[in-house]
């Protein structure tokens, strides 16, 4: 199951919104108001709960500088990424989108393709927030 976000312009270099979404900790300001746990594991992991669904364990998986940031399950029985590619359009103008790509039964990705369309929409339209 691929699954995209909408492109967003943030009015911030690539460099910086790279650094600031290498540190996880900044992803809880992305995070929707439905938001019940939010708890940074260490410096590459965090977990995070929105109300009614699973408690969702993320870690770092891979950075490529100023370009993207995977982040993958920590867990196999729900394997996942979410990748948030960067595009520098102007020294201070970045275009962000989250892709998110995940292996499921079609029973599973019926259930989740709602939720997990609106969790990355709204991460990505939070991207300001940073």
């Amino acid at each position: 199951m691929n699954l995209e976000s909408p492109k967003v312009s943030v009015a911030k270099s690539a460099e910086y919104l790279f650094n600031e979404l290498s540190q996880v900790k900044n992803f809880e300001k992305l995070m929707p108001d439905n938001i019940a746990k939010f708890e940074v594991l260490d410096e590459n992991a965090f977990i995070f709960g929105l109300k009614g669904m699973p408690e969702i364990k993320l870690k770092m998986k891979d950075k490529t500088p100023n370009s993207k940031i995977v982040l993958g399950a920590a867990s196999d029985k729900l394997p996942f990424t979410l990748t948030a590619n960067l595009n520098e359009t102007a020294a201070d103008a970045t275009d962000i989108q989250l892709i998110f790509d995940g292996e499921f039964n079609a029973m599973m990705a019926m259930m989740i393709k709602g939720p997990i369309s609106k969790f990355i929409e709204t991460l990505a339209q939070n991207m300001n927030k940073l």
